[in-house]
């Protein structure tokens, strides 16, 4: 894995969006009207060969990492599992009602939270079952689940297996206790090594670990330490995710002050460090914040220029049109973005009253679809073709502008007709984003 040079990273500092869509979430407005939300879908499932990514987004937490910044709701005990479930699949019938529709062939299935697996066994197995009897699963499909080490249980991985699941994405954040406590996500590393040790005994095809820099106390003898440990699991993907302290958004974030967080420069050598560590251990660079061994899909699909990328992530596997069930949970048909309703109980009463709960998201126009296309390829395929209209564009002198001074940097490579992004400039996808962000300019 290339390193990156001295000063980079100060250049390159600014708080950057992920890129799961453009515009991105902060930039949407109304909701697409439902019929129109239904259209889009329909005419993307209604191609021959289309496949469906359906994200399921489960709320509940037992407890409240500071770190995090889903939409979650603390749930001591079990009791709104089983209800929540049934109206999660009321939605899902709701929507195969509207599409007139009997099966829907999936090319991918994420749970996320919160944490799914607060989700009891037998609740987990009706949401499962309630969902893939009204689908069939494409071949290479991607069956993924979000799982806290903490709450998982082997009969969740045994549910989860028989449903034709094959990665875990394992919260994992870091292994030092000290670190661990300060931000309220107390777990063993014995606790990660059994949920390690149970889906690898019951054929689990795919681990990812996820591990945050940055943390309060974190130190880079704390952190070389974690990697030793990560080391030993062999983990086939890692997500090494940056820290944002953000008090005045997350209260829960003042029981430690910016005196306990690592100083610019420490960051920047955790930062460094992770990746070497990584790539030491022969994992490659994906982007955003991703990392996979060489014989990982993810890793095969950049290779091969066929790398997708949603609201789930990157992806090896590729849908037409998303669905997401759930409260907050994100849909994007290519034509619209929509968003579901992200307070609980407003979810909840739509959803009974028989409409989607769809609160707000995006309609692109022409130039927000070309922009996407453009920077979709950069993300995905590290190259794009820009055309005569492109640079003819209001937006283009910018953008351009932009673009040369990360040029500059080593991390793209422009041409008249072409932009590719370098090894180096993989690490920086989200600056390169930026240079296309038409929103996020003109907002500042």
């Amino acid at each position: 894995m290339i390193g990156i040079p001295p000063g980079l990273l100060d250049r390159h500092s600014l708080p950057s969006p992920r890129y799961t869509s453009y515009p991105t979430v902060m930039h949407w407005g109304a909701a697409p009207p439902e019929p129109d939300w239904l259209k889009g879908l329909a005419g993307v499932l209604q191609q021959p060969a289309a496949r469906l990514g359906l994200y399921l987004h489960v709320p509940f937490c037992q407890s409240l990492c500071t770190f995090c910044g889903c939409n979650m709701r603390l749930a001591r005990n079990h009791a709104l599992a089983g209800p929540y479930v049934t109206t999660l699949l009321q939605e899902f019938a709701l929507y195969r009602k509207r599409l007139a529709t009997t099966r829907l062939t999936l090319g991918e299935l994420h749970l996320g939270g919160g944490s799914p697996t607060y989700l009891p066994a037998e609740v987990l197995d009706r949401l499962l079952d309630g969902i893939l009897q009204h689908c069939t699963v494409a071949a290479g499909a991607d069956l993924a689940i979000e799982v806290d080490p903490r709450n998982t249980t082997r009969e969740q991985l045994q549910v989860l297996r028989r449903h034709g699941f094959n990665a875990l994405s394992i919260g994992v954040q870091d292994f030092d206790a000290r670190v661990l406590e300060i931000v309220n996500r107390v777990q063993t590393e014995g606790e990660v090594r059994r949920v390690v040790d149970d889906a690898r005994e019951l054929g689990f095809a795919s681990l990812s670990f996820d591990l945050i820099f940055g943390l309060p106390l974190q130190t880079t003898d704390s952190l070389h330490a974690t990697f030793d440990i990560v080391d030993q699991l062999q983990p086939d993907r890692i997500s090494f995710l940056p820290y944002a302290h953000v008090p005045w958004i997350k209260q829960s974030q003042r029981r430690y002050t910016e005196a306990d967080l690592p100083e610019s420069a420490t960051r920047h050598q955790l930062h460094a460090l992770g990746r070497e560590r990584m790539g030491a251990a022969g994992l490659l660079e994906i982007g955003m914040d991703q990392y996979a061994r060489p014989g990982d899909p993810l890793a095969q699909a950049l290779a091969a220029g066929t790398l997708h990328r949603n609201f789930m992530g990157f992806s090896a596997s590729g849908t037409g049109a998303l669905i997401g069930l759930g409260v907050s949970a994100i849909g994007d048909s290519r034509s619209a973005y929509a968003q579901n309703e992200k307070n609980l109980q407003q979810y909840e009463s739509r959803v009974l009253a028989g409409n989607l709960p769809l609160q707000r998201g995006h309609v692109p126009g022409s130039e927000d679809r070309r922009i996407r296309e453009l920077l979709w390829n950069l993300l995905t395929a590290s190259r794009t073709i820009l055309t005569a209209d492109d640079r003819m564009a209001h937006w283009w002198p910018e953008t351009h502008k932009a673009l040369q001074s990360l040029q500059r940097d080593g991390l793209v490579v422009l041409a008249e007709d072409s932009i590719a992004v370098t090894e180096l400039g993989r690490a920086f996808l989200r600056h390169i984003g930026m240079a296309f962000d038409q929103y996020l300019r003109h907002t500042h």
